[in-house]
């Protein structure tokens, strides 16, 4: 994008309430009736694997409009070999900024932080038309399966890029989404409750029921 309307920065604690009721407006009804993202990032942020120093907020003309955070985790090799590796989200924009330019722009500059970090993937769930431009492709590709996916179904959402040229080479295994993302449904209810009051909507195209 040609203009620079917008900082990024590392989320405060302050940031926090304001950042999950973003989340929930972007995803409301998207994958499913309503959405758990909000409650996601609420626990991740306690959890081991989270990366404090990649955990970035968006802002334009002072309000929080776009974030995006890395988990590490790790491919399981077939060699019998961890190898350790990002994965990343949820990552958002403002649900009336999206296809301007933003969510590129943020992405691409959360990756250059993780790669100066040294981290050498990023390996995630996401829709190639979007994330393809921003450097990744199918990770069977580079020999990685999605775990409990049987052989033969879709992976076209399971995407990987390299952050360190020839990370992967010679690798094969399978990669394990952190457990901090599986969160129980009451839990999100009684988190929900916090927030007001949205309609779950069942819709075509969303992935769980």
């Amino acid at each position: 994008m040609d203009r620079k309307d917008y900082v990024i920065r590392g989320e405060e604690e302050k940031d926090y309430r304001q950042v999950e009721e973003l989340i929930r407006e972007s995803f409301w009804n998207v994958y499913r009736p309503g959405c758990s993202e909000h409650y996601v990032i609420h626990v991740l942020r306690d959890d081991p694997a989270f990366i404090p120093g990649l955990d970035f907020v968006m802002e334009r003309d002072g309000a929080i409009i776009g974030q995006n955070m890395f988990m590490k985790t790790v491919i399981n090799g077939d060699d019998g070999k961890d190898v350790p590796v990002l994965t990343m989200g949820p990552i958002c924009i403002t649900p009336e900024l999206k296809r301007h330019g933003y969510g590129k722009a943020l992405l691409d500059y959360s990756l250059e932080k993780a790669s100066a970090l040294g981290y050498g993937a990023v390996l995630f769930e996401g829709n190639i038309r979007f994330y393809g431009t921003c450097g990744f492709d199918y990770a069977r590709k580079f020999g990685i399966r999605y775990h409990d996916l049987p052989e033969g179904e879709d992976d076209s959402f399971f995407l990987c890029r390299e952050l360190i040229p020839g990370y992967l080479d010679g690798v094969t295994g399978v990669y394990q989404t952190p457990s901090g993302y599986y969160v129980d449904d009451a839990d999100v209810e009684e988190f929900d409750k916090g927030f007001p009051k949205k309609q779950k909507l069942k819709l075509p195209g969303q992935i769980f029921g």
